[in-house]
């Protein structure tokens, strides 16, 4: 999209306390998207973040004054001080030295979601979600509605790599974003579409009960603008039972997925009749409520959990009033998102990708993608070695560890290698015997715990083979090491005698 596009907007378009905007932990993947669109609503911005990236690079080169580190200081990068300091209730501490000077100088503070939600008031809102799958879902329906040329205005929690961005403020009436549920920020939000692709426990350090967790979904329901509707995957159970929930609350509900049968008052919007993994993405036969020809539905991207991802877009699509084939052939044209099943690179015959799953669900339909994409080159190819899907995966929070120790060890099951690493804690103090052990122990492929992680890439390297596939999966900072691993491989194959295996491969289980 154009930096034009972007940038020529009316200042006087903004409330009055938008005018101004100071944005602590401006690096974020939420809150530099919520940066890059007051900026180009004509707002001032400033901020702050623990470290340089290049998102920060981004900002500033858009017209951000943004600084490294955290001192009260900051809130003088804007000539007057700023009318708003915006946080995050999850990142950013209470005791934080800009947020204690804006409360000292009575400056107003408010969080992410709250602007994100000013931000759409005017708009159609289209918001998408769920335990799993926002950020691929919500940025399969932004870009099929680009190629329906509707110029969305949206918020993704990835960057697209269509677009090089996580955010834009668009032509369009049309605005979409992500409806967090993690902190319940999703009941911020009123809007016309909503879509939810499952409803499973998560998050239980924040809502204490799989009981309060669900919960939240149906508070955000009953927030669902008069005349506006629901679409939901009415194959994973937990949105079934939210489905015939809202609808018998009045609520429109469209459901998607298999042929099985509705809830009580779920509408049938669409159906994935087959499902087949090629060329590194698949081709899907569907069935649309109201017609009788069935439509073939290609993407680009692979997995399953991808096809129905692209059910909820495309049915979102057509209730804001989008042509159903160029939505098909904006899809297929999907190029996928940051760190979702992102290619890194290739050495000597092996392919390295990086995931964001952090769930065990989600683990589960990334890796039955990659063993997908195996078996249609196997099929495409057979007197060709067949690869083996060798993951890292790194926990990600000591209390998720913890209570889905059992569930991640059957995820990484499907693989066929797996190296477990230590938990990245994020904002959680450790807990006694909450290690990546902990999962490690219960998987029964062969499979090895390490703690050390600058002994990893030379381990990958001794594990692997042309034709394999190396997964790098969590959502901590395993995503930094992919060109360490491909750097490793590229000198095992050169320096190190076939059948040597590499040293530093932490405690290994299992029969190889």
């Amino acid at each position: 999209m154009s930096e034009s596009t972007d940038t020529n907007v009316d200042n006087g378009a903004l409330p009055a306390e938008l005018q101004r905007v100071h944005m602590i932990g401006i690096g974020g993947a939420g809150m530099s998207g919520i940066a890059r669109i007051l900026i180009a609503r004509g707002a001032q911005v400033s901020g702050s973040d623990a470290k340089e990236s290049r998102v920060l690079l981004d900002l500033r080169a858009r017209g951000a004054e943004v600084r490294v580190g955290h001192d009260a200081s900051a809130l003088d990068l804007l000539d007057g001080g700023p009318t708003l300091v915006v946080s995050t209730e999850s990142a950013i501490r209470k005791d934080n030295p800009e947020l204690l000077e804006a409360q000292r100088r009575d400056i107003p503070t408010t969080y992410r979601p709250d602007v994100l939600a000013q931000l759409m008031e005017g708009s159609d809102p289209v918001l998408v979600a769920g335990t799993h799958g926002k950020t691929s879902t919500t940025s399969l329906l932004v870009v099929a509605l680009q190629h329906c040329r509707l110029d969305p205005s949206f918020a993704v929690g990835g960057e697209l790599n269509e677009a090089g961005t996580n955010a834009h403020y668009g032509t369009g009436g049309i605005f979409v974003a992500e409806a967090d549920e993690s902190d319940g920020s999703l009941l911020r939000y009123k809007p016309h579409v909503a879509i939810v692709t499952n409803v499973e426990a998560d998050h239980l350090d924040y809502f204490g009960s799989a009981e309060s967790y669900v919960k939240i979904f149906d508070e955000f329901a009953d927030r669902v603008q008069d005349g506006g509707v629901i679409v939901t995957c009415v194959e994973d159970a937990g949105a079934r039972e939210f489905a015939a929930r809202s609808a018998k609350r009045g609520i429109r509900v469209v459901g998607y997925g298999d042929g099985s049968d509705l809830p009580e008052g779920v509408e049938r919007g669409a159906t994935l009749l087959s499902w087949e993994a090629r060329d590194g993405g698949g081709v899907g036969q569907i069935q649309l409520a109201g017609e009788s020809d069935v439509r073939v539905m290609r993407l680009s991207v692979p997995g399953r959990h991808m096809a129905l991802n692209a059910l909820a877009a495309l049915l979102a699509s057509r209730e804001v009033g989008a042509d159903i084939d160029d939505v098909l052939d904006g899809l297929e044209g999907f190029g996928g998102v940051r760190r979702r099943f992102q290619y890194v690179g290739r050495e000597a015959g092996v392919r390295l990708f990086d995931d964001y799953a952090h769930h065990p669900t989600e683990v589960r339909a990334v890796l039955n993608a990659a063993q997908e994409m195996l078996a249609d080159e196997t099929a495409s190819a057979p007197e060709v070695r067949r690869g083996r899907v060798v993951v890292v995966f790194q926990p990600h929070m000591y209390s998720r560890t913890e209570i889905f120790a059992t569930e991640f060890a059957s995820a990484l099951d499907l693989a066929d290698e797996v190296i477990v690493l230590d938990v990245y804690g994020a904002r959680e103090e450790p807990r006694p015997g909450v290690t990546g052990e902990l999962i490690a122990s219960q998987v029964t492929k062969p499979v090895h715990f390490q703690p050390d992680v600058s002994a990893l890439p030379r381990q990958v390297a001794g594990l692997v083979g042309g034709g394999d596939i190396v997964l790098t999966m969590g959502a901590g900072d395993v995503t930094m090491l992919g060109q360490s691993i491909l750097d490793e491989i590229h000198a095992h194959r050169n320096h190190v005698r076939p059948g040597v295996r590499a040293s530093g491969e932490g405690i290994a289980r299992g029969s190889r």
